[in-house]
């Protein structure tokens, strides 16, 4: 959980920012700002704006300038030019040292090490990936639109659609291999560039990845009302999370969800249809490369999901479409209380509520990532089906009522791999390890977010 110092930061960070807008500066992308005639002026630093030059006053213009050596603070001339003797004392000093960690191609100072290979030896360059992240529950007509966009920007260099790891029976019923398996055949252009990694939950696991891969620049192509969420959070870790000399998102075109068509189309809207089973606009979303029998198990197989037969609410399994009561229920706190497990179904990110807003939660990921989402945009979190050990590689499942967690538990038992019988509940069997796939009746860790699997 973020301490009140932070919060403090971020406040101020939020006041240099508008310092900077006030003073018609525009961001670097790494914390730098520059004047509209592009001349580096002031930077970030600690929440404040620090300037080039000591004697910068707010809206005048700054005297020309001299770089000093490494490390230390430019300064500022005189109005007159430099006499001979100066121009000479400038001439003579020394370059001012490269970073520690070197450049890019472009020479854009590089601020973490070259991604390597097992040998030590650096990676080729790979040079621009584009990525797209997304739910695609379920995919639709509408999100060709978004696969088109990204393989535009993309041009001749590499391409990679990543469906989301989210899924609960209400906003996301589809599985992730079940997406995955649906988008191939539904956009076959764009086939070979859908990616389903189980490593990818968020992403910040995509960029961290393009970054250990060894590409250079990255563009991130998502529907216009996500550009500046996508755009803000990809700046503000470039530099700490990964490292790439430049970060671009892109907007793939806003949506209006009250036209005909593809332009109309929605996951949210796909989803009402088949709890209302309107086949008609449910088959109104599947491209023609999906036969009518084929979509009409897709729509059953979605409703089977949503557990419709025992009633819905459409606030629920579509928010956009009934906020009115989605709110409500926030208001009254039958949603999101403060400490509770969410997901952000736009980025994937998990974290623990902090901050319960009027209509939005500040959130606080395991790594301390902290992230703002509207209501409509959050679930609760629970993932009961999760029966690996290790949750990504490197990091076990900690996550509490799942088969994963009781194998990490299990594994740090003494004896308890072996079959050793001492600690179990009546009924229950011995973790025979990883593989073990029988079931077992063995008591689970108490879990407050357990839902019934789907």
């Amino acid at each position: 959980m973020k301490s009140l110092l932070s919060f403090l930061n971020e406040a101020s960070q939020s006041q240099a920012v508008l310092q900077a807008q006030r003073l018609g500066y525009t961001s670097d992308g790494h914390g730098g700002w520059l004047d509209k005639n592009g001349e580096f002026v002031a930077k970030t630093v600690n929440g404040k704006l620090k300037f080039f030059n000591q004697n910068q006053k707010v809206g005048q213009q700054d005297p020309k300038q001299v770089r000093t050596q490494a490390n230390q603070q430019p300064v500022a001339t005189q109005s007159n030019p430099p006499t001979e003797t100066q121009q000479d004392a400038a001439a003579s000093e020394e370059p001012a040292a490269e970073g520690e960690f070197g450049t890019f191609a472009d020479g854009t100072p590089r601020r973490m090490a070259a991604p390597t290979r097992a040998d030590g030896s650096p990676k080729e360059d790979l040079g621009t990936l584009t990525v797209t992240f997304g739910r695609f529950n379920p995919p639709t007509v509408g999100h060709k639109k978004l696969l088109d966009a990204a393989k535009k920007a993309a041009g001749k260099g590499a391409l990679k659609i990543y469906p989301s790891r989210s899924q609960d029976p209400k906003k996301n019923p589809l599985d992730p291999d079940e997406k995955s398996e649906l988008m191939r055949q539904m956009y076959p252009d764009h086939a070979d560039n859908i990616v389903n990694d189980p490593n990818s939950r968020n992403i910040f696991d995509v960029l961290k990845q393009a970054h250990a891969d060894g590409y250079s620049n990255v563009k991130i192509v998502v529907g216009g009302d996500r550009v500046q969420e996508f755009g803000k959070m990809s700046d503000k870790y470039n530099g700490q999370l990964y490292d790439f000399s430049g970060v671009e998102t892109i907007s793939a075109g806003d949506r209006d969800p009250d036209a005909e068509g593809v332009e109309g189309m929605s996951a949210s809207k796909m989803r009402k249809a088949a709890a209302s089973n309107d086949f008609e606009t449910f088959r109104s979303g599947i491209p023609d490369t999906i036969d009518d029998k084929t979509a009409k198990k897709m729509m059953n197989s979605l409703r089977k999901r949503m557990n419709v037969e025992e009633g819905w609410n459409l606030w629920e399994i579509a928010p956009k479409f009934d906020w009115k009561n989605l709110r409500e229920n926030y208001v009254n706190k039958k949603l999101f209380d403060i400490g509770q497990l969410v997901e952000n179904l736009n980025t994937g990110l998990v974290g623990r509520v902090i901050r319960r807003g009027a209509n939005y939660l500040i959130c606080v990921t395991e790594d301390n990532i902290m992230f703002k989402s509207w209501i409509k945009d959050i679930h609760e979190y629970t993932e009961v089906k999760m029966k690996r050990k290790e949750r990504v590689k490197g990091k076990p499942n900690t996550l509490v009522g799942t088969d994963g967690y009781f194998k990490f538990a299990a594994s740090m038992t003494p004896g308890f791999e072996k079959g050793d019988e001492t600690n179990l509940q009546p009924g229950g069997k011995p973790y025979k390890g990883p593989g073990y796939k029988e079931s077992f009746d063995i008591l689970r860790f108490i879990n407050k977010y357990k839902k019934k699997s789907v």
